[in-house]
């Protein structure tokens, strides 16, 4: 009896053994999927375009048809992105204090800004922005997850609508640069 014990416990020590190995693997692999997904996110990235999809179905460029903006993500996923419209106007008085209404409201629909943390949700295949801080203040301090394509040297992605506060999904189009 004390030999059939004996099987029973080794077998079952057996089997934990051999459970437990291929759970550590997975992890490792889970952990080894999102370094390599960070890994391709790194880098200092141009934007080329900027078009939105309105509401009612049209199109739009807010930012122009020649959009300027900078992505920079480094390996831990701090990133800052900062997007203008290509033709801006000058304060008529030199100095932002003293600017007046029209002046603050293109400066500020013209820019968009936001900098945190930023990675690739593999599982739900999302890039997703963890905003610490914004141009537009409604989103300090929220999570954004993205449709994306990540394709080589180029990036691009969705707003979603419900982020924009207006139905508008804006897309931003990205070069990687060397």
């Amino acid at each position: 009896m004390i030999s059939t014990f004996k099987k029973i416990v080794c077998m079952a020590l057996s089997c934990i053994s051999f459970l437990s190995a291929p759970a550590h693997a997975f992890m490792e692999q889970d952990v080894d999927k999102h370094a390599q997904a960070q890994k391709r996110l790194t880098g200092t990235w141009t934007l080329t375009a900027a078009p939105e999809i309105r509401a009612d179905g049209s199109r739009g460029e807010t930012f122009g048809s020649n959009p300027k903006g900078l992505l920079i993500i480094d390996e831990s996923g701090r990133y800052s992105l900062q997007i203008y419209k290509s033709s801006r106007s000058k304060f008529a008085e030199g100095d932002k204090r003293k600017g007046t209404e029209a002046e603050y409201r293109a400066a500020a629909l013209d820019t968009s800004s936001h900098y945190g943390r930023c990675f690739i949700d593999a599982e739900r295949n999302v890039l997703v922005f963890r905003i610490e801080h914004a141009s537009f203040p409604n989103w300090d301090g929220t999570e954004q997850a993205r449709q994306f394509e990540l394709k080589g040297d180029e990036l691009s992605y969705r707003v979603p609508a419900s982020a924009s506060g207006n139905g508008t999904t804006a897309i931003s189009y990205w070069k990687r640069s060397r």
